[in-house]
Parts: structure tokens; sequence; C-alpha cells
């Protein structure tokens, strides 16, 4: 478990990001057992305070369930598991055309460099 943390976002929701994002590839599945709060503390070298406040949060929208004395875990939720990918994508998409919208570039050119971009291999 790699998370390269920045210092503009709270490190609670990188974590919750972090989480979506391994959902979204398919690295975390409906019902897997996640580390305990105390291990994801350790694994990433944080308080334990801010993994129990990134707990908190993905339990509150839904990505998490947790029954007393019992593991974490992802939930079964399909309609919430779907929507994790698009959340990230739609995210990404409103950054980026947040970005490029004052330079005023015609949309026909701005999704030719888009695809021409997105078909080369990653460097």
């Amino acid at each position: 478990m790699e998370i390269t943390f920045n210092n503009r976002d709270p490190v609670y929701l990188q974590v919750v990001r972090y989480f979506k994002e391994q959902i979204a590839i398919g690295n975390l599945t409906a019902g897997q057992e996640i580390s305990s709060r105390r291990e994801l503390a350790g694994l990433l070298k944080i308080n334990p305070n801010t993994a129990q406040k990134a707990y908190k949060e993905m339990e509150e929208q839904g990505l998490i369930t947790t029954e007393r004395n019992f593991p974490s875990r992802i939930t079964t939720d399909e309609k919430i598991l779907n929507s994790v990918r698009e959340e990230l994508i739609l995210e990404a998409v409103s950054s980026f055309i947040a970005s490029v919208r004052p330079i005023n570039v015609p949309l026909e050119e701005l999704i030719k460099m888009v695809s021409e971009k997105y078909s080369q291999p990653e460097e």
C-alpha cells in the first residue's frame, strides 16, 4: 500500500481517495476485508486519529461497513461501487476543464489533443 501524500489536501481525504481509486481499478472488491485503523496508520505512517477519520468518512460515504468486533469491509452495495469510478473521472475532467478553459481552446482541438495523448503509452 503506497500513497504519496501532497501538502494541499488533508491526509484523511487522500486516504479516502486512495481507497476509491483501488475500488475503481478493482484492487479492492465488494465485501473484501480491509486493514484495521491501527494497521493502516502503521502501514502509511500516519497518526491513528487520521486513519480513524478516514474510516469514519468512508463509512459515512457508504464505501465501507464496520460491525462491532468485526473487521471493516468494502461495501457490497453495487450502486455505490459503480459510482466511485464515475466520481473520480468527473472530478478529473472538471479539474482539467477548469485549467484549460481560460486558454479558450476550441473543443474540437481539445478533444483531438486529449485523444492523441490518451492513446500514447505512459512515460
